[in-house]
């Protein structure tokens, strides 16, 4: 029975963790129409700025800084803002498919600066020597776990607040406005590239955010933990549950990686041993099989946005009560 609550526990950890990263791709995608195929390298920003921040110091890498734990994960979270600056200052003019190759590049290269800048990142072996908060009292046990957890939670439940307040706010609807149609809302006087550039930044912020979670949670980072496959799985997240909708956004979180957990045991449980080599790639296949079969069967998601027309005529955006 613990062993069950124990492994809950982790599940429910790591689903809530890549559900704040989902939340910041459904400001990008689902309310300002940008198309960020580099989700992972703001999760990676965030994950490497808070363990190189907080870490102890490590001859073979950088490190040592041992800032107090939330200063680290804030700092990661500003490692993840500034990347998000620099490549929006670079990209942000470009529409949908361009943006999301330029993107998916910066991703890419990313892993591999990180694979190879070993005084930086420890190269493949990945970045070490960061001790979680309260492991000297709390220990490495279940109380820890469930701890954690909890404080994850939190942060997932401020998240959400956050852009909830965020999106209902004047802000959100110039930002659904330029996504709906940018050349109406520039012949108003609006800043599109100001106003997209600001929501790329504070999305990348809140992925930083998952990843310095993420990172904590494990203690430890490296390249295989920032692979193109996060983004595809982020990605699929946002889809199944609907893009605009930020409930939507937390429940596809927990629905895929509910799936990619199980699919994984049972690839490893009942297929058969040569097949289990492949079971990653097998993986892999399903993850775009789900995002291809939903796009054809559902592609507003489980639970869309909603617009109703009030009457004057006007589309007025209001909460999914589904």
């Amino acid at each position: 029975m613990i062993g069950l609550i124990s492994y809950l526990i982790f599940f429910t950890t790591v689903a809530a963790i890549l559900s704040i990263a989902v939340l910041g791709l459904n400001l990008q995608w689902g309310n300002s129409g940008l198309f960020n195929g580099g989700v992972v390298a703001f999760f990676g920003a965030g994950a490497y700025g808070t363990l190189i921040l907080g870490g102890t110091a490590q001859s073979a890498h950088l490190g040592g800084f041992e800032l107090f734990y939330p200063l680290a994960l804030i700092g990661g979270m500003m490692c993840a803002g500034l990347m998000a600056w620099v490549v929006g200052k670079l990209t942000i003019r470009l529409r949908h498919d361009y943006l999301a190759i330029a993107t998916f590049g910066v991703a890419v290269a990313f892993e591999n600066l990180m694979r190879n800048a070993e005084g930086l990142s420890g190269g493949a072996q990945g970045l070490r020597g960061f001790e979680r908060p309260l492991h000297a009292w709390l220990g490495d046990g279940f109380t820890y776990n469930a701890i954690f957890l909890v404080f994850v939670l939190i942060l997932l439940i401020a998240t959400y607040r956050f852009l909830e307040l965020l999106i209902r706010s004047p802000y959100g609807r110039l930002l659904r406005a330029i996504r709906e149609d940018e050349t109406a809302a520039q012949s108003l006087g609006k800043d599109p590239a100001k106003i997209r550039l600001a929501s790329l930044i504070i999305g990348s912020v809140i992925m930083g955010l998952s990843g310095g979670l993420y990172a904590t949670f494990y203690a430890f980072i490296s390249p295989q933990d920032i692979l193109p496959i996060l983004t595809f799985q982020i990605w699929a997240m946002l889809i199944v549950g609907g893009a605009g909708n930020n409930k939507g956004a937390v429940a596809g979180a927990f629905l895929i990686w509910a799936a990619w957990t199980a699919s994984g045991w049972g690839l490893s449980r009942f297929a058969p041993l040569e097949m289990q080599l492949y079971t990653g790639s097998i993986q892999f296949i399903l993850i775009g099989l789900v995002i291809v079969g939903m796009l054809l069967w559902r592609p507003q998601g489980l639970f869309p946005e909603k617009l109703v027309i009030s009457q004057s005529g006007r589309a007025k955006h209001v909460k999914n009560r589904e």
